[in-house]
Parts: C-alpha cells; structure tokens; sequence
C-alpha cells in the first residue's frame, strides 16, 4: 500500500481525461493556446492539438488543468 502512495505521488506521466462537456489534463508542461474551438497543450515530448466548441478555462492548477466544452477531436503534433 505504500508503494501504491509512493507512485501517486511521483506520479509525472502526461494524461488527459475527455469526459461529456469538459476535458481534464495533468502533467503537462505549457498551455500553447486556447481559442473557443481549440486547445493546444504541450507535454514533454509532443504538442496535442484539441478540436471542438465552447472551450473556457474552469481550472487552473500547477500541472493540472479542467477545461470546458465539447471537444470534437485530437491531433498529435511530434516536434
């Protein structure tokens, strides 16, 4: 069990989560933009570009994120 704390955490792997309406995402680097129809975020490595409607920033914390919308598609950008 407490390995399992441990890994939580140290825990600095790049995810994101699309639920109906808003998009969760922890562990990124920069937020490159954000327009009502697009996000771009970046993690270590590459930049993935977000597509969809009525993008607003909700939450903003150090390496998570909660935006609101409708995100209709997702395209990686390899640097």
């Amino acid at each position: 069990m407490i390995e399992n704390v441990r890994n939580y955490i140290k825990d600095n792997e790049f995810r994101f989560t699309i639920y109906p309406n808003r998009l969760y995402i922890i562990n990124y680097t920069k937020i490159i933009s954000l327009k009502d129809d697009q996000l771009i975020i970046k993690d270590h490595h590459k930049k993935y570009l977000f597509k969809g409607h009525n993008f607003t920033l909700n939450k903003l914390l150090d390496e998570e994120v909660l935006i609101l919308g409708e995100v209709l598609s997702l395209e990686v950008l390899y640097e």
